[in-house]
């Protein structure tokens, strides 16, 4: 559904937490839908523009695809039913209240809009769920010390994965929230792709 909504060049698309941009410029990549970024740091955004303008020299367009913009995720400066699709890829963890951060997805939400959230997913049951975990508490800062200098960093991915939702404890708070069709996929490496309708 959302490389459908994606290739219509009159939906308009909303990447939450777009961070440096990654998620907007493949969608910009992928289809004709337009594209608005959201995110609340400032640096992140500028670095997510200057990639914005090289995607758009480098297809000979105006970079008018792409719209990035700062903003709080718990209070988004669209209009309610604003957009056809929001997607997030490992920003929504990050929000300060994840229940007000999906409300506020559903309103900007067109009815039978799509969600999708791709995130950690969380602590693992199991051998490799220990590797993870493992990997994340120790390996991860001392290999981010070596490279940046800055373990404090690379400390507070693990920290705040292991408090995000299980997969199906996500799931559940998208369902209170209000979306419907909730669904999610569980991926290699430790994510989970989340997807959801507004209903109509």
């Amino acid at each position: 559904r959302l490389r459908v909504i994606l290739a219509r060049p009159d939906a308009v698309v909303l990447d939450l937490c777009c961070g440096t941009g990654d998620l907007a410029l493949a969608f910009a990549r992928t289809g004709e839908a337009r594209i608005v970024g959201a995110d609340f740091a400032h640096a992140m955004l500028a670095r997510a523009r200057e990639k914005a303008d090289l995607l758009a020299a480098r297809r000979g367009r105006g970079s008018g695809q792409i719209t990035l913009l700062e903003a709080d995720a718990l209070r988004l400066p669209f209009g309610d039913a604003s957009f056809e699709a929001v997607a997030s890829a490992f920003g929504f963890r990050n929000l300060a209240n994840y229940e007000a951060g999906l409300r506020e997805m559903l309103r900007v939400l067109k009815p039978g809009g799509t969600v999708a959230i791709l995130e950690f997913a969380g602590p693992v049951p199991g051998l490799l769920g220990r590797f993870y975990q493992w990997y994340f508490r120790v390996v991860l800062p001392r290999v981010g010390r070596l490279l940046s200098g800055d373990r404090s960093a690379y400390e507070y991915l693990p920290a705040s994965i292991s408090r995000f939702f299980t997969p199906e404890g996500l799931a559940g708070a998208m369902r209170k929230a209000g979306f419907e069709q909730v669904r999610y996929e569980l991926w290699f490496g430790g994510a989970a792709l989340h997807l959801g309708q507004r209903p109509v």
